[in-house]
């Protein structure tokens, strides 16, 4: 197959490789990865990588797929409607460069790629948050070819999803792990400004986050937020049987060493071969590796740090992981075909796709007659392909008029000749027929007041009665049968930004039915992950955006609108500069107060601690501390949704500014609060106050740079 097909030997599952800069590419490609995938052009998850430009693109395309290795294009943060006319610049200069798919996140990004470049294949990246099978029959409908699935999946949670699929899946074989599910993290761009979702991220996980039992305002030490890199290239059969079409090797901040020896294990793993697992524990790990979400153990073994010694084994295991791509990896099948005269040779080497490459070597003098058949010597020396691309599967060889005696040293030569030729027909362009694309004039919002108060409760018992005079009030799912029934009417159910419970998804399903049977009925559902749109289909209730949809701009608006969405939450990380544009022509919404999620984490944190080694008894509340002695609230939804959060101790608060905030309603959000708290600051709200204590204004008022 092409080098837009699975691999050329038709084995599955596919093993890419991360891309970070020119020399890592290299080494991924020589060491035989299938597929590479690489940042480009500014809007990629991994904005400090070396990554590629529009001038560098098409020769590392080029370079690609002259081997049979495909090219996947990393665009996958999320965009400001600033930025939308150079993301439409990006999309095009990727097709042109001939990339073999886009990695997409935002869903702006999705529907320029469609309008632009039809014929390049959409994969839906991690950071879209796709950890169940209608999640991925989402994204089928929306026209992508990929799934990337969540990291924190067990076995048969991606069997489950592999098998209901109609697109490939993708999952990650190896590498670093966000604490966060992706795509759900706000941490770095809240606590640094720089965000995670937008390529950024500081990695504040990695510093001390510690869930030890310290006296009050003592400085954390432990590393509670640091997870171990995974490791599940010792389940590649495992992998292989549930169906997954390509795994991936995280790490393009990583050095060719490290993407050279994770591609060979995988490699030979995948051929059921041994490989070296000391050199893939040496070249990088936080003292050991972890299988934890792939095995469904998800406790304390799951944490790890850097070590000196983590560091000195690197050191020492460079050179060996350098030898594995010292040459290249042959991988292209050729057939060699030479002829033989009295006046000289010729030879064509041809690959499987109709390319070829033809050298000819006149001879200075005629050629001696050979006094035994010359023919399985001249094959013997056309079959020496080692370290070149190609691997020769036949060879002829014919004589006109002889036979004739032609040096090892002339076959040797031409081989080479018509190697580097055929190489070179292979690297021609085969760019993508793009289309031009105008955007639309989005119209920006001309509220004639301050926004409407709406308020958000964790739980019914929660809300002050001050609460029930607001115009829209939002309670999770699970509380659908404690809201009071004359509530339901201006009530919407709050659909959970993961589904990973037991029964997860149809759990969901279930209860979103219930709910829609109730009389008098809700005003409606928040959507919080892409699988909602699917579930909702057929119930009856009108369906709005939540948070988790990650809405930044008014492209991914008007998207959302496609789907079903009757209004929107914008996510707190858009600027209030960039907000009056998103939505118009349906409800929007803005935080207005509230302690910001900052992760969603499968992993628990608070297991780090010895009487929280296990769940029975936990009272699903606990405290990070951090290293300048501040506490990080953590909350268990397990019995929900299968997660944790860590909350912002500090909240967002907005309420003396409403009137600067471009949207329809302001979002009161009550996670952690007490309800004589909640009724404290609803009224503050209402009357414009200032706060009463430390409060952020978040990234309201930050300027919209790319990521």
């Amino acid at each position: 197959m092409g080098a837009a097909g699975m691999p050329q030997q038709g084995l599955r599952p596919e093993i890419l490789a991360p891309a970070g800069n020119a020399e890592m590419l290299s080494a991924a490609v020589f060491s035989g990865a299938d597929a590479v995938y690489l940042g480009f052009a500014g809007f990629n998850a991994r904005r400090t990588a070396g990554n590629f430009t529009p001038e560098t693109l098409p020769g590392a395309v080029a370079f690609c797929h002259a081997r049979g290795v495909r090219v996947h294009a990393a665009l996958n943060i999320l965009i400001y409607e600033s930025e939308l006319d150079s993301l439409a610049a990006a999309i095009e200069c990727a097709a042109k460069a001939g990339v073999d798919a886009l990695i997409v996140d935002d869903l702006a990004t999705a529907a320029l790629a469609k309008r632009i470049a039809p014929g390049l294949a959409l994969h839906g990246s991690t950071q879209m948050s796709i950890h169940t099978p209608e999640g991925a029959c989402q994204l089928a409908d929306m026209g992508f070819e990929r799934a990337i699935l969540a990291r924190e999946l067990s076995l048969a949670e991606i069997r489950q999803i592999c098998r209901k699929s109609p697109i490939e899946t993708e999952i990650f074989i190896h590498g670093a792990m966000c604490m966060a599910v992706s795509g759900q993290c706000m941490m770095s761009a809240f606590l640094g400004g720089r965000s995670g979702n937008r390529g950024a991220c500081a990695g504040p996980c990695r510093l001390p986050f510690d869930a030890s039992d310290l006296r009050p305002g003592q400085p954390g030490r432990a590393c509670h937020l640091s997870l171990k890199d995974m490791d599940l290239i010792p389940y590649m059969a495992d992998i292989m049987d549930a169906g997954v079409a390509s795994v991936k090797i995280e790490g393009r901040l990583r050095p060719p060493e490290y993407a050279a020896a994770a591609v060979t294990a995988c490699r030979l793993a995948r051929a059921g071969q041994p490989y070296d697992e000391a050199l893939v524990r040496d070249i990088f790990s936080r003292s050991g590796f972890t299988d934890g979400y792939f095995t469904n153990r998800n406790d304390g073994r799951m944490f790890g740090v850097r070590t000196e010694e983590d560091a000195a084994r690197t050191r020492a295991a460079a050179p060996r992981a350098r030898e594995l791509f010292r040459r290249e990896y042959s991988r292209v099948p050729v057939d060699l075909s030479l002829t033989v005269r009295g006046d000289g040779a010729s030879l064509t080497a041809a690959d499987r796709e109709g390319h070829t490459g033809t050298v000819a070597a006149p001879a200075g003098e005629p050629l001696a007659a050979a006094r035994t058949d010359p023919a399985p010597a001249l094959e013997k020396s056309l079959r020496k392909t080692g370290g070149t691309p190609f691997a020769a599967e036949n060879c002829t060889v014919a004589q006109q008029g002889g036979p004739w005696f032609l040096p090892g040293s002339a076959a040797n030569e031409l081989r080479r000749r018509a190697l580097d030729a055929l190489l070179e027909a292979r690297s021609a362009p085969r760019p993508l027929e793009t289309f031009s694309v105008r955007l639309p004039d989005f119209p920006r919002r001309a509220p004639a007041g301050p926004p409407r108060l709406a308020a958000r409760f964790e739980r019914a018992d929660q809300m002050p009665p001050e609460a029930q005079a607001l115009g829209c009030l939002i309670f999770p799912l699970a509380e659908a049968g404690r809201v009071p029934e004359a509530l339901r009417p201006k009530t919407l159910l709050e659909l959970p930004r993961v589904m990973f419970a037991p029964g997860g998804e149809e759990t969901v399903r279930r209860r979103m039915q219930d709910a829609a049977a109730m009389r008098p009925a809700f005003a409606g559902f928040a959507a919080n992950n892409l699988a909602q749109f699917r579930l909702a289909a057929g119930l009856g209730l009108p369906l709005y955006g939540g948070m988790g949809l990650n809405v930044t701009n008014p492209l991914s608006a008007q998207e959302c609108g496609r789907l079903g969405a009757r209004g929107l939450l914008i996510h707190p990380e858009t600027p209030v500069s960039a907000m009056g544009r998103i939505g118009a022509g349906m409800p929007a919404a803005a935080l207005c107060y509230g302690h910001i999620p900052l992760m969603l984490t499968r992993a628990c944190p608070l297991k780090n601690r010895p009487d929280h080694a296990s769940c029975a008894g936990c009272s699903h509340a606990g405290r990070l501390r951090d290293r300048k002695g501040k506490d990080f609230p953590v909350r268990c939804a397990l019995p929900q949704n299968g997660v944790r959060t860590v909350y912002n101790p500090v909240p967002l608060y907005m309420g003396d500014r409403l009137r600067e905030l471009p949207v329809d309603w302001a979002v009161a959000a009550f996670t952690i609060e007490s309800k004589a708290r909640a009724a404290q600051i609803l009224a503050a709200l209402q009357a414009a106050r200032p706060f009463d204590g430390d409060f952020t204004r978040g990234l309201y008022y930050s300027e919209p740079t790319k990521g």
